[in-house]
């Protein structure tokens, strides 16, 4: 990528509706963040996704995308990635996915206490259960996330450092470990490792759907 390229990072899988733009020349980090937008709305996100991204420099332009695929709300992941699509038309822009439960073990990395250490994401899943999935030292996934009950959880990750909107529940449920909370930020979008972006632009599911085709319920 060019040191002069924009990139826009989008992120609305939770319920956090996030945007950033980044550019410049950057550092050793990656690019300079140049402008954000961070409103933590539940729900709705179809509604104020574009306008947050209409209030970054030049509407938020961009020659590259980044848009979270969850697992988390399948409609916000599904806005957000409706929003890249659409963008990346109209501005002759590149559009790369990438795994949610990743960059918010990428934002936890960023405090000193917890570079080079193994964090374990729990965040929201659906039907009571939790998201949870731990990454190593370098923010690649050890294992694939899974949808658990809480419980089921804290008896099978014993991973000190936890974080995500569930991890103060995981931790309490175990009695030990440190939790952060934390929701997405399209802001640490550019600390993702690069092997996790994807040009394959489909929600990842945290769980398997609970309706069936109508032929396997019949066992026709």
């Amino acid at each position: 990528m060019r040191s002069d390229q924009r990139i826009l990072a989008i992120e609305c899988a939770t319920e956090a509706c996030s945007v950033a733009l980044f550019g410049g020349d950057g550092n050793e980090d990656g690019p300079s963040l140049l402008d954000h937008r961070h409103e933590t709305i539940g729900r709705g996100h179809a509604e104020r996704l574009v306008p947050l991204i209409a209030e970054l420099p030049e509407r938020g332009r961009a020659d590259r995308i980044l848009v979270s695929l969850g697992p988390g709300s399948f409609t916000g992941t599904r806005i957000g990635l409706a929003a890249a699509r659409s963008l990346a038309i109209a501005w002759g822009a590149d559009v790369r996915g990438y795994p949610t439960l990743a960059l918010v073990a990428a934002m936890a990395r960023t405090g000193p206490e917890h570079e080079g250490r193994e964090i374990l994401v729990a965040m929201t899943g659906g039907h009571g259960e939790i998201f949870v999935q731990p990454f190593g030292p370098g923010g690649h996934p050890s294992e694939p996330h899974r949808s658990l009950p809480t419980d089921s959880a804290a008896g099978l990750f014993r991973t000190e450092f936890v974080a995500g909107n569930k991890a103060a529940e995981l931790v309490d449920r175990r009695g030990s470990g440190v939790a952060l909370d934390l929701l997405p930020d399209a802001r640490f979008a550019c600390a993702l490792p690069q092997a996790l972006l994807t040009d394959r632009l489909a929600p990842i599911y945290g769980r398997a759907p609970d309706a069936k085709p109508r032929h396997l319920v019949s066992g026709s």
